[in-house]
This record gives C-alpha cells, sequence and structure tokens, in this order.
C-alpha cells in the first residue's frame, strides 16, 4: 500500500521544490507551508461532503447567547477557527427551528423591546452601594400573576446623573469562569461599558431571575443629591427555543431557554492540521494534493512564479481528483424544492402527541 503520511508529505515537497537536502528547507518549515495550505487554503477552495458535519451543543436555563468558548471541554470550544460555515436545518431538544442569518427577520419577529423604570431609589448624593428589586416586567402585565419573566442578559443598564447632569452608567456582564464563583447564569456583574469583564463585579451584580440587585457607581464626589437610578433591560418569559439567529459567529435563541437542551446544526469543518511524521489525512487520498498546495507556497516565497506555473496543471488535476468524490455524492440527491418531501416534517413516532 503506497504510504501517504506527513513523512510522505515532505519528501513529495521536497522532490518538487528541488530541495533535498534540510539545508535547503527544514521540515519544520515544510510542516509549516502543508498545515497553512490545509488549515487555510484547501478548505477554501473546496467545501467537500467529507468536511461537513453535525455541531451539537447544549443550552444553559436563562443565556440566549451561545458563541466560542476558552473551555476545552466545551462544544463551542474555540468555534470561530474549527468551523467554517454553519447550515441548516436546525434543531432543538430533536425538533426542527428556524434558522436566520438576518438580524431584521430574527427581531422583528422576536423584538428586543426595552423597558425604562425608575427605581425609585434615591442616591442622596452618594454613591452607593444601592439595593433593590427590579420587576422584569412592568405592573400592567404582572399584577394579580406570580412572578415568570426574568431580565435578558447583556440588557440591563442602571444610571444616575452626576453633578454635572452627565449620566453615569453601568451595565451587566454575565458571570463566567473567570467571574467570582465561577459561572452561575443567574447572576450578573456590574461594570463600566467596555470594562474588562473581569474586574466588573467591583460595582455590584444583578440576580437576573429575581431583579434583585447590588450598585455601587464609580465616583462618589460626582453623584448628585436627590437623584434617582433608573432602569433600563429587556424583560423575557423563557420556554423552548424555536428560533435561532446566527450572526457574527453567536447563535441567538428564542424563547431564551427555560432548561437544558440539545441544538444541533449542520457545520464545515476545518481539515485537522498534520503534526506528527505519522499522522494521514482524514482522506488518504488527499496527500499528494497538500504535497502540491505546499510546494506552490515554497515557490511564492521564493519568488519562483515559473516553477508556479509549471506545478500548476497537476495541482488542478489533484483540485479535481479530491473534487470528485463530494460532486458524485452531492448529485444523488436532487435539490430540494416545495414540491418534494425534504423540508417537510411528518409525526414520526410522535403519533398525536407532538412537542410542540
Amino acid at each position: 500500500m503506497a504510504l501517504n503520511n506527513l513523512q510522505e508529505i515532505r519528501t513529495k515537497v521536497r522532490r518538487l521544490t528541488r530541495s533535498p537536502s534540510t539545508a535547503q528547507l527544514s521540515d519544520d518549515d515544510i510542516d509549516q507551508y502543508v498545515n497553512t495550505f490545509i488549515l487555510y487554503d484547501f478548505p477554501e477552495h473546496l467545501r467537500l461532503f467529507s468536511l461537513r458535519t453535525t455541531l451539537k451543543f447544549f443550552t444553559q436555563p436563562g443565556v440566549d447567547t451561545y458563541q466560542t468558548s476558552a473551555n476545552v471541554f466545551d462544544p463551542l470550544y474555540n468555534f470561530q477557527n474549527q468551523y467554517i460555515a454553519i447550515h441548516q436545518p436546525v434543531y432543538i431538544a430533536g425538533i426542527p427551528a428556524s434558522f436566520t442569518q438576518w438580524k431584521n427577520v430574527f427581531f422583528g419577529k422576536w423584538p428586543n423591546t426595552n423597558y425604562v423604570i425608575n427605581t425609585l431609589i434615591a442616591t442622596g448624593g452618594s454613591a452607593g452601594p444601592f439595593t433593590g428589586i427590579i420587576n422584569s416586567f412592568p405592573p400592567n402585565y404582572s399584577q394579580g400573576m406570580s412572578r415568570t419573566g426574568a431580565i435578558l442578559q447583556h440588557s440591563l443598564i442602571l444610571s444616575a446623573l452626576d453633578v454635572n447632569n452627565n449620566a453615569m452608567v453601568i451595565v451587566d456582564y454575565p458571570s463566567t469562569v473567570s467571574s467570582p464563583g465561577g459561572i452561575n447564569p443567574h447572576i450578573g456583574y456590574l461594570g463600566q461599558p467596555n470594562f474588562p469583564q473581569d474586574n466588573a463585579n467591583e460595582f455590584g451584580q444583578i440576580n437576573y431571575v429575581t431583579g434583585q440587585f447590588t450598585v455601587t457607581f464609580p465616583d462618589p464626589t460626582l453623584v448628585a443629591s436627590y437623584n434617582t437610578i433608573r432602569a433600563d433591560y429587556i424583560p423575557y418569559i423563557p420556554g423552548l427555543p424555536i428560533d435561532m439567529l446566527y450572526y457574527d459567529n453567536k447563535f441567538i435563541l428564542r424563547p431564551v431557554p427555560d432548561k437544558v437542551y440539545s441544538v444541533t446544526v449542520e457545520a464545515d469543518i476545518r481539515p485537522t492540521e498534520l503534526i506528527l511524521s505519522n499522522d494521514i489525512p482524514k482522506i488518504e487520498q488527499w496527500w499528494q494534493l497538500f504535497a502540491y498546495g505546499a510546494a506552490k507556497k515554497v515557490f511564492e516565497d521564493r519568488m519562483d512564479m515559473d516553477s508556479v506555473q509549471m506545478i500548476m496543471p497537476e495541482y488542478r488535476n489533484q483540485m479535481n481528483f479530491v473534487n470528485r468524490t463530494s460532486l458524485e455524492q452531492q448529485a444523488n440527491e436532487r435539490t430540494t424544492t416545495i414540491y418534494t418531501e425534504g423540508r417537510s416534517y411528518g409525526w414520526g413516532w410522535y403519533n398525536n402527541n407532538f412537542p410542540f
């Protein structure tokens, strides 16, 4: 069987670039060229069927936005670098959900309507700390009903005027791994806008579910007497999400989840780089394309454009060979239209008890 590991790719690159000696081209340099081509050039030239995968992550109660994570155990770890594109369909708790990339469509259906209230807490010339409770909905909506709503993360603004009638603004930062006490989706820490999130807790905190807050304003010498604190926020009632917005490498769900649900989407994943000499590409056939792609980069750095042109015909051949499998696979299925069953959903095994 022909060998197709990283060592063979190195050998092929040396032959193509006429660099048999490590003094001319070291193994480390070749590996850099190979992996640069694999990670950044190859997936942009070809979107292959074999690089389409299912991304699955899990919601947290009260958390509406999900994005790349620094936690290696999180399914969204390094998301913005590991995944190239997100596609339909989307399933939340196994149920088909609506998917859009247009903010006007999503927020047209789920408006971010802010409520502005007077907390009736007077500063009295002091910077605080002040404590109070923010009702998640105005009184005319909640009279006679128990609290079922909450305050949306990243939506709270607490403000008071200083002696010069300029607003002192405090905003919320949801708790993170580096926050005091770790992650608690019900707790947000308060800080100044654009403040380092890790230090936000020194200005107080907010409980998104109960509405209880404690706030301290940054400069006690500027707090005006007989001034009141105002709150600006977005209330919501949690539930099973049925709509997703994908924008700015972030997933935004509505309604805001009330518990843990699984979320699955289709994604184009970035190929895995080759580190060790015996590492093999995900599809063994790719090894020659990787060698030609790396050799092309070597010639480009040497400004040897004649050699680039000499290897281009075979480089394109290898590109076509690699792409052939995806083309044949995609040809097996017709394009989905309103007259096909590709986007219609039956009752399945739920019978008369469909989860909706």
